[in-house]
Formats: C-alpha cells, structure tokens, sequence
C-alpha cells in the first residue's frame, strides 16, 4: 500500500535515526515528506513558537534527498507540515523519530519527538512517536527502521481514534536479538527526579539528570518491556481529562 508520509523527529533534519526511516520507508515505496527541525530540539515536548518568527528551508540531506529545515520546535513542524506544505493532501500518517533516547514513563510529557506525534493526532492524521534506548554498545536505526516501516500499513489499517497516538520503544540491541513486541501502559517511575551531583573547577557544584537505566518498572509498563529486551507499543491519548474525578466532583456543592 502506497501511503504519504510526514517524517520529523526533534533531533534536527540530518540525524541518523530520521535518516534511516527516511530510507526505509521510501525503499518500501512510500512518499515522504521531511520536515524536521534545523537544530536539536530535545526536551521541547509540545512547546511551539509564539515568540519568534519561522522560517522553512528546503533543504538537501546528507542522503541526497531533499527536505525542509524548520527553525522551530518538532510541533512546529508538524503545524506547518500540515497547513503550509501539503494542506490540499495530507499524509496517512505522521512518524516522529527514530529518537536516541526512551521515551517512556513520565519522560513521555517532555519528550518533544512525543509533543510531535501528539500534535498530528490532534489533527486527527495516524501518528507514531519512535525511538531507541541511548547506549554506547549499539543503536540498531536500520533494523527499527525496517520495523517501523512494516509496522507503517497495519497501524494506517487499524485507524487509531481520534487523538489517540503510538508511543514505540526498542531496547539497544540488535533487531535480530529483540525478544518480541509487547503492548504497555505509560510507567510511573519518575526517573527524572535522579541526578549526578559534580564539582567544577572553581568548586562550585553542578548537576546532571542521572542514570536510570536499571528501573525495571511494573510489569505491563513500556518501562518494564524494554528491560526484558522487547519492543513497548504504548497508546497515548491527547485528553487528559480525569474523568473519574471529574464525575466525583459534580457532586461536590461547590461554593
């Protein structure tokens, strides 16, 4: 199935995870469209530009295939994707990624490779966000890529709800060597609250957000799979309404 994809991620246009997708899913015949930011954009989660001015660039990857650099956020380019670039025909589907990095537990809320996937379900465009334990041993970008792309036409076919969206994770191994796939719920583990405490030379102390590669988290979590060397395929929703709260709140007599 011939599909048109928009291809971003937050790490900037010629980083090799979104290259390798790049490849792979036009090897696979799809058409894609890279928009991308011009510039790392770590961390950004759903932030767009209010403050500042955008700019689209075409652009020439280092793949020889063209794109576009965004000086804006991964939201950003997903926005402008949508309404500047192709707004007569839109894509089947939005691939955020392949991030260097999990994107699973809390983390989830300041991922800006999420914040991108985020944005195209609420625009109501199948979306997935995409990345890869961060090691020093071996991030396998081709092997998920490769993944991904089949992936690409059943999650098209399964036609997602309205914002609802795909958080997909992979440990850093070989493709070859993952165990299988599992389907989790978001962790809870804030593994954000860790820090490596330093001194620098003037003896002044400086922090950096530590290791937290050994939570193991709870079994059925997206946390917990990547542990046990499988793929997590976690469905995020965009509302964030408790609803049981809300319920219990209606009858509350409020002031």
């Amino acid at each position: 199935m011939h599909m048109k994809i928009l291809l971003t991620n937050d790490d900037g246009y010629n980083a090799p995870g979104i290259l390798a997708l790049y490849e792979a899913l036009s090897a696979a015949a799809h058409e894609v469209l890279l928009i991308a930011p011009d510039r790392e954009k770590s961390a950004v989660s759903h932030g767009i530009s209010l403050n500042q001015p955008m700019r689209i660039n075409a652009i020439t990857l280092n793949n020889g295939r063209p794109g576009y650099g965004i000086t804006g956020t991964p939201a950003d380019c997903v926005k402008l994707g949508l309404f500047e670039l192709c707004p007569l025909q839109p894509p089947d589907l939005i691939i955020s990624g392949i991030n260097p990095g999990c994107n699973t537990g809390v983390d989830i809320n300041y991922s800006g490779t999420v914040g991108a996937a985020r944005e195209g379900a609420l625009n109501q465009i199948s979306s997935i966000a995409v990345s890869i334990r961060r090691s020093d041993k071996f991030m396998d970008f081709q092997g998920m890529s490769r993944f991904i792309t089949g992936l690409s036409e059943k999650i098209h076919n399964f036609d997602l709800p309205d914002g609802t969206f795909l958080n997909i994770n992979a440990p850093d191994i070989p493709i070859n060597g993952i165990q299988g796939v599992r389907i989790t719920r978001q962790a809870q583990d804030n593994i954000s609250k860790q820090f490596e405490k330093r001194v620098d030379p003037k003896n002044r102390f400086y922090y950096w957000y530590g290791d937290a590669s050994r939570i193991m988290g709870e079994i059925d979590t997206d946390v917990h799979a990547l542990s046990q060397n499988y793929i997590s395929i976690t469905p995020i929703q965009c509302d964030n309404t408790d609803y049981k709260t809300m319920e219990k709140l209606s009858s509350v007599q409020l002031p």
